[in-house]
């Protein structure tokens, strides 16, 4: 730019001419023109690039990545690849660099460049759509370490949403996770937009089309919304879902959540879904809670009864005094072996029902051969066989969890009765649990180990004096005055002096 301007300076203001300033300069005259008339200065990239070394190869090159439009994605060329051909199929003796810039160049030209993709910027209306997706984390329930999914659903519109956990994203799960999301939001989007998760889609077929299971094609209708499934392996279709994942892992679930129970852990998680939405969404003007709060009444209402998410089995007990459900055993009375019954199979609980009657209600597990057993089935069955009591699966299970004074009573028992008359005893104590709260009869063993008391009568005494309403004894304090004993009394009665 100096020279360029002691060019100009000096013709137009000095009246040096053209050849005095290529000597002094060193540039050509024909460069001393374009300067004295003001045309670009400095170089241009040329229009047609000459390729001595690649040239030949060019035609080669070409017809591979156009066969490569009709190739499956991942068996495509690469410029590695088209490199190492060249070099050891026709002896290409450049280098790679030339490859990957002329590759890429004409990647481009053909659309199969697909590094960078180009998204159309969109403004969704309110209460209109909402994405739905699972993600998994780890939590520690009840001091132990467990593998969870969550689900998500998220408004397109106001950015608010909704995370809940479930041991797995089974069909029920599913359809209590979009009952409870409902709830949250006050009412139901009209669209809901999915991936191709097996829950909802029983077949992918050509275009936007799928085959729906039957019983989601249910739970749609009676609650009037419409899905909406993105392309397979495009989950960029519902982005906002898809970085809510990532965003409730990273914000909700760091450090690993610790609870008591995963409706405990689903209870804080709620907490967490309420106080979000004082922020500003990229592009917005007005905060979460704000745009939620338009949304709320474009919402579909819900249904005034909500839709029956309970499955119904018939079974039969087997020998081991269990009904299998879902591949996994839950115990009922051991009197009901071989009675056909009727199961009911809710998310989290299993009710078994011998007709009318309620037999048993369990916590529902998941997995495959696993032992739900409640012990009080058992208890009769195991008095009347005690030597089968320390290696019973029940009792097994239930001793895990015993206050030591349990185990302390028991040692008691067998030494003061011997090990069959204790045990049988033993279990006596164990059934006043059916009747009783746990924290008052591990109370009464607990004075029964104290006092030295090594039989179930006792224990019981102890239980219901315990519950009695008035039942401290009250010291006498006001003795009747009695008369001095008058020992003459008794030579009336003679005999010997």
């Amino acid at each position: 730019m100096d020279q360029y301007a002691f060019i100009r300076t000096a013709h137009r203001v000095y009246g040096k001419n053209i050849t005095e300033l290529a000597r002094q300069t060193g540039h050509s005259r024909n460069t001393i023109k374009k300067a004295i008339r003001g045309e670009p200065w400095g170089y241009k990239e040329r229009e047609s690039q000459n390729s001595p070394v690649l040239g030949p190869y060019q035609t080669i090159i070409d017809g591979w990545l156009k066969n490569d439009q009709e190739q499956p994605k991942k068996q495509r060329h690469t410029s590695r690849r088209v490199f190492n051909r060249l070099v050891s199929e026709h002896g290409f003796a450049g280098g790679e660099s030339t490859i990957r810039r002329y590759v890429r160049r004409t990647k481009i030209d053909l659309g199969l460049d697909l590094s960078c993709q180009v998204f159309i910027p969109c403004e969704p209306d309110a209460g209109r759509e909402a994405e739905v997706d699972w993600g998994t984390a780890t939590a520690i329930i009840a001091g132990e370490s467990v593998r969870l999914k969550f689900f998500c659903m998220r408004s397109k519109f106001s950015g608010k949403h909704f995370v809940r956990f479930y041991p797995c994203e089974r069909q029920q799960p599913f359809f209590d996770a979009h009952t409870k999301a409902f709830e949250f939001f006050g009412g139901i989007f009209p669209v809901l937009i999915y991936d191709n998760l097996t829950t909802a889609v029983r077949k992918v077929l050509q275009g936007r089309k799928r085959l729906e299971q039957e019983s989601f094609r249910k739970f749609k209708a009676y609650h009037s919304f419409e899905a909406r499934f993105c392309n397979p392996a495009s989950g960029h279709e519902k982005g906002g879902v898809e970085g809510l994942v990532g965003f409730a892992r990273r914000n909700y679930m760091v450090p690993v959540p610790e609870a008591a129970s995963i409706d405990a852990l689903n209870e804080e998680m709620l907490k967490q879904c309420l106080a979000y939405g004082s922020h500003k969404m990229s592009g917005r003007d007005q905060c979460v809670d704000t745009l939620y709060e338009q949304e709320k009444g474009t919402l579909l209402p819900r249904p005034e009864v909500a839709y029956s998410n309970l499955h119904a089995h018939d079974g039969r007990a087997d020998k081991y005094g269990t009904v299998i459900v879902d591949k996994n055993r839950y115990s009922i009375p051991w009197r009901y072996v071989g009675r056909k019954l009727k199961i009911l199979l809710d998310v989290d609980r299993v009710e078994i029902f011998a007709g009318t009657k309620l037999l048993a209600v369990h916590e529902r597990v998941f997995g495959n051969n696993k032992w739900c057993l409640n012990p009080e089935h058992y208890l009769e069955l195991i008095q009347q066989r005690p030597m089968s009591f320390n290696s019973a699966r029940p009792i097994r299970q239930w001793r895990e969890h015993w206050p030591e004074s349990l185990h302390r009573l028991l040692a008691s028992f067998c030494d003061s009765q011997g090990e069959t008359k204790g045990i049988k005893d033993f279990i006596s104590v164990l059934m006043l649990y059916q009747k009783n709260k746990p924290g008052e009869v591990e109370a009464a063993v607990e004075l029964a180990v104290e006092k030295n008391i090594s039989t179930s009568d006792g224990v019981l005494h102890l239980l219901i004096y315990a519950n009695e309403p008035g039942n401290a004894t009250q010291p006498l304090t006001d003795w009747p005055s009695l008369p001095p004993p008058d020992v003459t009394l008794y030579g009336q009665l003679g005999g010997v002096q």
